[in-house]
């Protein structure tokens, strides 16, 4: 399972399509939604926020948000962290989702419902820096090697596949600031397009 300092995700919701009282559909969507997943450490919060900058579009930085909106429901002491309620989560989500241009972020992404995204972006990132990054944050011991593990096995791109159509499931490296850069022109242009194809 792939850490963060302040939350984890230890249960899986059974079914990612049940939780609430507003589907979100294709059709009454505005904007596009955007997924923005990886192991921590591989550069998210970076891209979201030049992302939300670039495009208009909001920034959900799922950790933050789940403080902030008391979506915790334990803590883990090996880990030292907090453990994420999903269902509170998503019950909160689903109305904020309805109306697109939301760029979604977190190192986890199968307990999220598949009708909400448009689009998934897995950032991978080299295990040697990953490590390095990690390690600078303060990481040690089995929450970092655990984080490394989860990179070395492409956990959270299997996870992503494994979850929604593959077809809008996209891999983008993202060890250097070179290929950071054009990871935002990509998802950038992908916008536009989306824009163009789905407003004429």
């Amino acid at each position: 399972m792939c850490v963060t300092k302040t939350l984890a995700v230890k249960s899986r919701k059974e079914t990612r399509s049940n939780s609430t009282k507003m589907p979100v559909t294709a059709v009454s969507r505005t904007k596009p939604n955007i997924l923005i997943t990886g192991t921590p450490g591989t550069g998210k919060s970076s891209l979201c926020k030049q992302l939300a900058e670039k495009t208009g579009y909001e920034w959900l930085e799922v950790s933050k948000l789940a403080k902030d909106w008391e979506c915790i429901s334990d803590y883990d002491e090996e880990y030292d962290t907090s453990v994420l309620d999903e269902d509170k989560l998503l019950d909160t989500m689903e109305p904020i989702m309805a109306n697109g241009g939301k760029i979604v972020d977190y190192h986890g992404c199968d307990f999220f419902p598949e009708r909400w995204f448009n689009i998934v972006f897995v950032l991978r990132t080299d295990n040697t820096i990953l490590y390095d990054r990690l390690s600078e944050r303060g990481y040690t011991g089995k929450k970092l090697s655990d984080n490394v593990e989860c990179e070395i096995f492409q956990t959270l791109l299997e996870e992503a596949k494994s979850s929604y159509d593959e077809d809008i499931v996209h891999e983008l490296q993202s060890s250097t600031l070179a290929e950071a850069a054009s990871n935002l022109e990509r998802i950038v242009s992908w916008t536009d397009q989306w824009t163009k194809d789905n407003t004429s």
